[in-house]
């Protein structure tokens, strides 16, 4: 196995979680090594962001690698080669998994919503799920810090659980957006514009969005956030960082004194076994992953894994629940031609607005925003012969699509999983990845809470439609089709897996995310997450990578680590 040379800190991952980490440790002067097991990539020279459909023969349609789209920036997919994971049998689970510099922030769409507090302290509340060992006081400070570095726009509400962070101002709602925040209005659902990290005004150097709508593409003047060019860019800059890619993450390695010394990887363009040493491992290679790499961190002090010794890696995995409903708008038919092309993402937004007592379904959700004249793309209009006298051919078939051009919009929520005991990944003991590393094998439950919510969406949404003038495309999914719930992990919002927690015997991280019993390893991605909430879970990992990260260079100034 070749050797490298010891640095101060190794990264697992260069996404949110690493990427932040590398950031701040850097910039504490700490020399640091990170590992991504994707290839490179760079916003600025390989993003397709002003490519147009029409001059490539897929038109957009998605690739292998690629999904979403030809163009997505986010290298990966649902099943990678060579990368298998399983799941048990009469259980149903995705997994996507980015391969690249910058991980799945080249993929979201930059949705930056703080946690509330009352999603740190739901079980003193309603007595489900646990409390998280810090309040929302304690990661105000740092959502602060990523508002200030990243940008975010929005506006200040003043909702007790919505925090409101340092916006950028919002850009203006869009026509279709227009009518949906009427109808939300006249059904007193609360509609506000949205909180998206893409720049309306420029911060530290970074352009200002000029509005070509195509943020999943990347963006050529960083005018939105991904890991790779706003966080992992700069610590490069500072000399102080080392970045391996194509490097897959083996295991954590243990010295006899019961301290971590370092992570060994393959380099999977030659097969090489390799070992980083340092002084401080940091694992963000996502919830999934990095419960993965403490699970195959065996050895003799710790056989069943590292932080394991509660049995805790792995457990309490939740996902974000999800479900979608789209409509004919008559009154946006044969629209007048003008440039709204906006941010690529949606101006208006609906925070959880109702109070859950009186629901039969003990929490929230949020509904996002989308419809319009987006770029003809491959698909576009698909399903036409659902709109009155659509669907033909020849001049007719070009006229109505010109008629039904953007006469659409659509509703997607995104709500709060209670995270429970069927719900895990663990290894397979039976299939390992093309290395020979022993991949996961996951479990996966919706509970009747999961459910009812997603009926309580699929009706709200459809309320709106009809407000709006229009016609749902689709009936009403039924309870024997799960209300239309999303498939676990589809929503690509995976957390837990190494929960915080005070007790060892229940949870696999201290409060600064410091596995028990191992002093000098981290966890800095979703893993750690106690709990889901309505909100994307991307600032969150972001303020507390940057919370660990302090507290990390804090300790190491001290000698403690």
């Amino acid at each position: 196995m070749q050797r490298d040379e010891t640095y101060d800190v190794c990264i697992v991952g260069s996404g949110a979680g690493g990427g932040m980490a590398a950031y701040a440790l850097t910039r504490a002067g700490a020399r640091v090594i990170v590992l991504e097991a994707g290839g490179p990539w760079d916003n600025t020279k390989d993003s397709a962001m002003l490519k147009w459909p029409y001059e490539t023969p897929r038109r957009g349609a998605g690739t292998h690698q690629r999904p979403f789209g030809e163009f997505d920036a986010c290298i990966g997919g649902w099943n990678i080669d060579g990368e298998p994971y399983t799941v048990a049998p009469g259980n149903k689970f995705s997994w996507w998994r980015a391969r690249m510099v910058g991980g799945r922030t080249n993929h979201w769409g930059r949705i930056s919503l703080r946690f509330g507090p009352y999603d740190f302290q739901h079980k003193s509340m309603d007595g489900l799920g646990d409390d998280w060992p810090i309040t929302y006081d304690d990661v105000a400070p740092y959502y602060d810090q990523v508002d200030r570095l990243v940008g975010v726009f929005g506006s200040r509400e003043g909702l007790p659980n919505e925090p409101d962070g340092l916006f950028l101002p919002p850009p203006k709602p869009r026509c279709y957006e227009l009518m949906v925040k009427d109808a939300a209005d006249r059904l007193h659902v609360t509609c506000i514009p949205s909180r998206l990290s893409i720049l309306t005004q420029s911060i530290n150097g970074r352009a200002p969005c000029h509005y070509c709508g195509q943020c999943s593409r990347g963006c050529m003047v960083n005018a939105n956030f991904s890991s790779t060019n706003v966080l992992i860019a700069p610590a490069l800059k500072t000399g102080k960082l080392r970045l391996v890619t194509h490097a897959m993450a083996r295991e954590v390695t243990m010295g006899k004194d019961g301290r971590a010394n370092g992570v060994s990887y393959v380099d999977k363009n030659t097969g090489t076994e390799r070992h980083v040493s340092a002084k401080v491992v940091v694992l963000a290679a996502s919830a999934c992953e990095t419960s993965r790499l403490l699970l195959n961190s065996r050895s003799s002090l710790f056989p069943s894994g590292l932080g394991n010794e509660g049995g805790k890696v792995g457990k309490y995995l939740t996902d974000t629940t999800g479900t979608d409903v789209s409509g004919y708008i008559p009154k946006m038919e044969d629209h007048v031609p003008h440039n709204h092309d906006g941010v690529g993402g949606m101006h208006v937004y609906m925070p959880w607005w109702l109070d859950n007592k009186t629901l039969d379904f003990p929490r929230g959700y949020h509904i996002e925003v989308w419809g319009g004249t987006s770029i003809p793309t491959n698909g576009l209009l698909s399903g036409i012969e659902s709109y009155p006298g659509g669907g033909g051919y020849g001049k007719q078939l070009k006229a109505d699509y010109r008629k039904y051009y953007g006469a659409y919009v659509g509703f997607s929520g995104r709500g709060e999983m209670i995270p429970n005991e069927d719900s895990y990944c663990e290894l397979d003991p039976g299939t390992v990845d093309q290395w020979g590393i022993p991949v996961l094998r996951f479990h996966w439950k919706w509970t009747d809470h999961e459910y009812l919510q997603c009926k309580h969406m699929q009706e709200t949404f459809r309320s709106l439609v009809d407000e709006m003038g229009g016609t749902v495309f689709d009936p009403m999914p039924t309870k024997e089709q799960g209300y239309g719930l999303s498939t676990g992990g589809s929503i690509i919002h995976e957390l837990g897996g190494a929960r915080m927690g005070e007790d060892p015997g229940t949870s696999v991280v201290d409060p600064h995310c410091q596995v028990h019993g191992v002093k000098n390893v981290f966890v800095a991605d979703g893993a750690p997450f106690v709990s889901q909430a309505d909100k994307n879970p991307t600032w969150t990992i972001l303020a507390l990578s940057l919370r660990t990260s302090e507290y990390v260079a804090d300790q190491m100034k001290k000698g403690a680590l």
